[in-house]
């Protein structure tokens, strides 16, 4: 109910403007002291996913094998450069996201896919866990749309697991990635910097399957990055 409410209210007052000037963000990984905005090396892959709050999904991330690096930020919405506060009021529109530069020959879209799928609960719709509001929705913002046929797939052999252990329908949307704007300094890599904080991340036990597109095949669709 209050959540209904707030999203109401969202509505009535409208999206905020915003800036043209980026946030300030940290210029390294605080875990591997990889640059977060590049140059990426050549030949790597990128993914955005938002699975609630996303100090808990980064750590999940940045921890798996064959990610160069990780960041946080917002994507999803129409705020240009939005601030935390901005995007926590729900006018925004954007959802709290992590940035994943991965290499191909180390790690899968898949492989990432499952850490996704398993590491949050799909099926809350605008929340996740005690976290409500629309910035904590599920969702995966590609940028090839070879990838999306994988996360389709994906999505489809989860949602059958879930059903089999009695869990509703999956709400995670799937879409296209727009800007990606990244967070304030402090957000990069927050459970790195702060071990006790936070995090309202928690999975619904059902394993996601693998395998269903192919990993040879994924490796070779993915997206490329040339930039360095």
């Amino acid at each position: 109910m209050i959540q209904h409410l707030k999203t109401l209210l969202a509505e009535k007052l409208g999206t905020l403007p915003g800036r043209a000037e980026p946030i300030a963000t940290a210029a390294f990984h605080a875990v591997s002291g990889r640059p977060l905005k590049g140059p990426y090396p050549a030949g790597l892959e990128q993914i955005i996913f938002a699975m609630g709050c996303y100090w808990g999904a980064e750590r999940q991330l940045w921890r798996q094998d064959g990610v160069w690096v990780t960041a946080v930020g917002n994507c999803g919405g129409k705020t240009p450069n939005p601030s935390y506060e901005e995007v926590c009021t729900g006018r925004t529109g954007h959802a709290e996201s992590v940035l994943v530069v991965f290499d191909p020959l180390l790690t899968s879209l898949e492989a990432l896919l499952k850490t996704f799928w398993e590491g949050h609960d799909p099926t809350q719709g605008n929340r996740q866990g005690n976290d409500v509001g629309s910035q904590y929705r599920s969702a995966v913002f590609w940028m090839n749309p070879a990838h999306e046929r994988v996360i389709l797939a994906s999505r489809a052999a989860y949602q059958r697991d879930l059903t089999a252990a009695g869990y509703g329908a999956i709400t995670t949307t799937i879409e296209r990635a727009g800007p990606f704007y990244f967070a304030e300094a402090y957000h990069q890599q927050y459970l790195a910097k702060n071990p006790t904080g936070y995090c309202g991340l928690g999975g619904t036990g059902v394993t996601c399957p693998t395998g269903i597109a192919g990993m040879d095949d994924d490796r070779r669709s993915g997206t490329r990055l040339d930039n360095g």
